[in-house]
């Protein structure tokens, strides 16, 4: 994987603004806070989000692949302030399920999810080296 910084740009954190890859690609649709029998534990932001990167991992896994090979990931969050004060926590949950921070990330503030007691859903598109 390279990480694409063009010349002169700041690094920016907790994401990159691109990456370059070969290999297979393997698209995961959007998980949200509940467990593999979609039952939400908890309201927490950041405890919704532990999860649903806990669940994408579970699927990643299933193609052989590991966190690191994802390179893109969208986030929907149902409020942007709760998101930002939970920068921390979030942040934690991501270096321990995750690792490191060098997928190309969006994250959108929506109206609302499907599941009612969904705050996050995040979608990922990962590679898996030839």
């Amino acid at each position: 994987m390279q990480v694409l910084l063009p010349e002169g740009w700041p690094r920016p954190k907790g994401y990159a603004n691109g990456v370059k890859v070969r290999g297979t690609q393997v698209f995961i649709a959007g998980m949200i806070g509940w467990d593999a029998q979609c039952v939400f534990h908890t309201d927490d932001f950041a405890g919704q989000v532990r999860q649903a990167l806990q669940n994408i991992v579970d699927v990643l896994r299933e193609a052989g692949g590991k966190p690191e090979h994802i390179m893109r990931m969208t986030w929907y969050v149902t409020d942007k302030r709760e998101y930002l004060a939970a920068g921390r926590e979030v942040g934690a949950a991501y270096r321990e399920i995750i690792g490191s921070y060098n997928a190309a990330m969006t994250a959108v503030e929506v109206k609302a999810l499907i599941e009612d007691r969904a705050k996050v859903e995040i979608e990922v598109t990962a590679v898996l080296p030839d």
